[in-house]
């Protein structure tokens, strides 16, 4: 497998930010509670040893939120804003693009998403260059896992990539070697 020495990182923040909030928490998250959009840029980096272009996908239904735009911006991520028309998907639209065009260039890629809208355009993918996931395990699509069996390299984004300041509360299985009984103690 060839690897060029970049590696495109391609973030579905939408997804990840629903998940959190429907799934996990039950409500909108709070800021503090939302990922730290660079501890997945430097885990990008450091997993395969090169350099990352992030892009960040948004839907823009009004205005574009600049603030948050900025903060993407001073991360070192590049804001891909998307319009469309209401019954258009446009994030999932522009990210299967970019990974089709992707399939065209050489550089490895990150997806972050628990979103298997994807799957037809990662699959491809698999095989002719490094391929990750980084999403909730236990909300990812399980059309991944297939994926995975083929090479797709999965991380979650709390117990892999740490881009939490605070534990979520989510149950998991533990490997009994991770298992400390004092988290259950109190």
């Amino acid at each position: 497998m060839d690897s060029t020495g970049r590696t495109y990182l391609l973030v579905d923040g939408e997804n990840i930010d629903a998940t959190l909030g429907g799934s996990i928490l039950g409500r909108r998250p709070q800021p503090q509670e939302r990922p730290r959009w660079d501890r997945l840029l430097t885990f990008s980096e450091e997993h395969w040893g090169q350099p990352v272009t992030a892009l960040f996908f948004l839907a823009v239904h009004g205005e574009l939120p600049m603030p948050f735009v900025q903060a993407l911006t001073s991360l070192g991520y590049t804001p891909v804003p998307l319009s469309g028309a209401p019954d258009q998907k446009v994030v999932d639209l522009g990210i299967q693009r970019t990974l089709e065009e992707i399939g065209r260039r050489e550089g490895d890629v990150v997806l972050v998403s628990n979103d298997g809208d994807f799957i037809p355009q990662l699959a491809p993918l698999i095989g002719t260059r490094r391929t990750g996931l980084l999403a909730f395990n236990e909300f990812r699509n399980l059309g991944y896992t297939e994926l995975q069996a083929q090479g797709l390299e999965v991380f979650d984004l709390e117990y892999d990539v740490h881009a939490f300041t605070e534990t979520l509360p989510r149950l998991r299985v533990i490997p009994i070697d991770e298992f400390d009984p004092a988290q259950f103690l109190g």
